[in-house]
């Protein structure tokens, strides 16, 4: 980096411009929009990990298929295929499981669970495309479950046409029929809509109460097992003895049975008469998995979303697997291949009490039902909020005086309505899983895209993922769903285009990040090699600009980096600062810092003259040459960095192409123009090979060394300080680097307090860093005792608090990141100004002195 050039630093993702405020006052950084969502009622009482995620995913994941399903599942598949699905079925939840675990760990997360995930990662169209996907998923799964619950209902209480009952019971009482099933559903659901209508916190009441009968019940099914003698058990009344076996038996522990249901069985369907393959039940069998967002769907009710939906989903998704395989291998060694595969509700035939299962499938799917119909009204809700479909959700905007969106809830309610008269849960089995396989490859999307971004504000707490693990998600979606069905998997990707391009024409211009973006900075962030060069063009013979840029293009094609060559004519390094500042960029893509070599005497190290560059000739252009020898070479010529001597307004400057007063206005200008300032200083001592072995450390000192009795570690120079040392701290090479954060303290002032502060804000900004206190008394003395003028400070404070720095480590670090202060409003103080830099930074080693004007971090996702 030359230690005189201004240069330009490009803007490295979208996703941390224009957001985040933080207040000095309470140390903790605050987004604008969390300040105008906070309504003036007093809001109830938040969720945590265990009623707000375990709870509602592990019943979302049992529901129907643990109770109704798991020996349809194991008599059509067979032990060996059954685990086979599980593991397919768990190992692409996991995936999508690491990546929500990672994103919802990156920020604060809002109302709309997944929505909320991708839309701020992938922008509004995706986002919003696969939103109203996976609002049509809760709205079907709310459907599918009813269902379940209805065909349970009938399995126990139903009478046939013929007056007699579907399963023996005497207890039978309710018709069945198609339009009588709709009715038994309509008044489930309006029982769903009345509990969600009150609000997520009674629901996560109801929610407890039946997680501990669901619990009571399983326990009772595992002793059953064990417990239970040899049975014969009534098949449903749908068959007779002309069509088959009327009964079947749970034979108890019999190496024969399990011999008997090993192998795979597919038959016909008796509630639908499809024939079934590996397909079509593992797309009834993957419904028992969909639940994973059940957790992340009640972010906005959640006292702590960042911690408590990674803990809780995972625990929730180990233990829904552990049972799953446990009941599969207990059914496979204990019942009848004819009685898993005609009749579903065996468990509740061989229980050792009989009702206790029915009660436990009536709770979990009820409750399953209610967690997708709150969840697909939350999911609504934040669309609606987000504006993206314009006036046509704008009613769904509107909450009771609590929070609930009672709308949004109604709306879906209409929604499920409309699904139920589908009538049979198979038949929607397909067309729900299909959704969900969607909306958890776009969560795997969203998480790889970041990743491969490098986006500087992608620093989720959670690590225990790759990119690998988002294509493996990503790959296992896709495959999956063309494996279930291909063309409703075709239709869901092309409804999903159609939705993106609509929302693209409707939605209006938001603020958030923009992954497509956030790439493309990606491709133009280096600050390594551009320079400023300013010519005279009095004494030039004809425009340089041609050839110079010629040059600069060649050097671009030959170090392999992607960045916007802008050159301009100055009669001053001031005005041609001022000019690129200005021109730079293109569209989104403008720089918004000015990165400047330091003002002192050292002689510049330019990394163009380094010999692996020798294309690149440094020859002032009325010496270049026609020699033949050198047609073959690419068009590099560059005038040497210094000229003779130069005279201006400031004196003799011996060589540079300005002077202290006009160096300092180049910062003043930037500052105003509300561009951040970089000044570089000591970076020819470094040395990349040597420096970055061993032990590593940046350490960062982000107070206002020039202001002693207005220190303050919140403010926005000092947030940007801390942004730039975790970019720097995020690349391939200084991964290894130790961030130190070094805290000064007075004698008397509340140290643990503060401390404890600024590490509560290091978490909220997902950062990793040792928070080293350094005690100043003298110092902070010593800049009373010489002070004599308010406004200045002394140079004996300032080459203690050099020496300061220079003390407190026993190994150098790599780099030092500073709080560059603004310059003074008085230009006639420039001089003193530089004066304290230049003894602040004193034989520091490679200095980074920093003054931010942009609001870059926030804790929002």
């Amino acid at each position: 980096m030359s230690e005189r050039t201004p240069l330009l630093h490009y803007r490295l993702s979208a996703s941390v411009n224009e957001s985040g405020d933080h207040r000095r006052d309470e140390h903790e950084p605050r987004s604008p929009a969390t300040d105008r969502r906070r309504p003036a009622a007093k809001q109830p009482p938040k969720l945590n990990t265990f009623f707000g995620v375990v709870i509602p995913t592990l019943l979302s994941m049992f529901s129907v298929v643990v109770f109704l399903r798991i020996g349809f599942v194991v008599g059509q598949c067979g032990l060996y295929q059954t685990i086979a699905m599980l593991l397919v079925a768990y190992f692409i939840i996991s995936m999508t499981v690491l990546s929500v675990c990672a994103i919802s760990t990156n920020g604060a997360l809002d109302a709309g669970g997944a929505y909320y995930m991708i839309s701020r990662a992938l922008g509004p169209e995706f986002g919003g495309s696969i939103g109203i996907m996976f609002f049509l998923a809760n709205v079907c799964g709310s459907a599918l479950f009813v269902l379940g619950l209805v065909e349970a209902i009938l399995t126990t209480f139903g009478i046939s046409d013929d007056g007699s009952s579907l399963t023996g019971s005497r207890y039978a009482a309710l018709p069945t029929g198609y339009w009588w099933s709709l009715l038994y559903g309509t008044v489930i659901l309006l029982l769903c809509v009345l509990v969600c209508l009150v609000g997520a916190h009674i629901y996560a009441k109801a929610t407890f109460l039946i997680f501990i009968i669901v619990m009571v019940v399983l326990g009772t099914i595992f002793i059953s097992f064990f417990a239970v003698p040899f049975r014969t058990v009534q098949l449903p009344g749908h068959r007779n003895a002309s069509l088959g076996p009327t009964s079947a038996n749970f034979t108890g522990f019999k190496l024969d049975t399990l011999l008997g249901n090993v192998q795979a069985d597919y038959v016909v369907d008796y509630t639908t008469g499809v024939m079934m393959s590996f397909a079509t039940v593992f797309a009834v069998m993957f419904n028992g998995c969909t639940g994973i967002m059940a957790g992340s769907n009640m972010s906005g009710d959640l006292k702590n979303p960042s911690y408590s939906i990674p803990r809780g989903t995972i625990t929730a998704v180990i233990f829904t697997f552990v049972i799953y395989n446990l009941l599969s291998i207990l059914i496979s060694c204990t019942c009848d291949r004819v009685l898993l595969q005609q009749d579903y509700g065996f468990l509740t035939d061989i229980n050792v009490w009989h009702p206790l299962v029915t009660v436990g499938v009536y709770s979990s799917t009820l409750s399953a039902a209610m967690s997708n119909l709150i969840g697909a009204s939350r999911i609504l809700y934040a669309l609606a909020r987000d504006n993206l479909l314009g006036r046509f959700l704008s009613p769904a905007k509107h909450t009771s005086a609590s929070g609930n969106p009672w709308v949004s809830v109604l709306i879906s309610w209409i929604f499920v309505q409309l699904v139920l008269f589908s009538g049979k849960l198979n038949t929607i089995a397909s067309i729900v899983t299909i959704f969900f396989l969607l909306v958890y490859a776009a969560v795997d999307l969203a998480c790889l895209a970041l990743e491969w971004a490098s986006a500087p504000n992608f620093r989720p707490t959670f690590r225990y993922f790759t990119w690998h693990t988002c294509v493996l998600g990503i790959m296992g979606c896709a495959v999956m769903m063309f494996l279930i069905n291909a063309i409703y998997a075709s239709a869901s990707i092309a409804f999903m285009l159609l939705l993106l391009l609509l929302i693209h024409y409707l939605s209006p211009v938001s603020s958030w990040g923009f992954i497509s973006q956030a790439l493309i900075f990606h491709q133009v962030q280096f600050t390594h090699h551009l320079k400023l060069f300013i010519f005279n063009f009095n004494v030039l013979p004809s425009d340089p600009l041609q050839s110079q840029y010629d040059s600069w293009l060649s050097l671009v094609d030959h170090l392999n980096i992607k960045a916007f060559v802008n050159l301009t004519l100055a009669d001053s390094v001031r005005h041609g600062v001022q000019h690129l500042l200005f021109i730079s960029g293109l569209g989104g893509m403008r720089p918004n810092t000015l990165v400047l070599g330091f003002y002192d005497d050292i002689p510049p190290q330019d990394l163009l003259q380094d010999s692996s560059l020798s294309i690149c000739k440094f020859t002032d252009n009325s010496s270049q040459t026609d020699d033949p020898e050198d047609q073959n070479d690419p068009p590099c010529h560059f005038p040497p960095v210094r000229g003779g001597v130069s005279v201006g307004r400031g004196g003799v400057w011996g060589g540079k192409s300005m002077g202290p007063q006009e160096y300092v206005c180049v910062i003043a200008d930037a500052v105003k123009m509300l561009k951040n300032v970089a000044l570089a200083r000591y970076f020819g001592q470094f040395d990349r090979t040597q420096a970055l072995q061993g032990p590593v450390f940046v350490d960062v000192w982000p107070v206002n060394l020039l202001r002693p009795d207005s220190a303050a570690y919140v403010d926005t120079c000092s947030l940007f300080l801390l942004q730039l040392a975790c970019i720097l701290n995020m690349t391939r090479a200084w991964q290894k680097a130790k961030l130190r954060l070094f805290l000064c303290v007075e004698e008397g002032r509340s140290l643990k307090g503060t401390e404890q502060k600024l590490k509560h804000l290091l978490k909220e900004l997902r950062m990793k860093a040792e928070i080293c206190t350094v005690p100043w008394d003298s110092q902070v003395a010593l800049h009373w005792q010489r002070q004599t003028n308010t406004s200045r400070v002394s140079d004996e404070y300032l080459q203690a608090v050099n020496k300061l720095i220079l003390d407190q480590t026993l190994r150098p670090p790599a780099v030092r990141f500073l709080y560059l202060p603004r310059p003074p409003a008085d230009t006639s103080r420039y001089h003193d100004y530089l004066n304290q830099l230049e003894l602040l930074t004193r034989n520091l080693g490679p200095t980074l002195l920093i003054h931010g004007v942009t609001p870059v971090i926030t804790t929002d996702l």
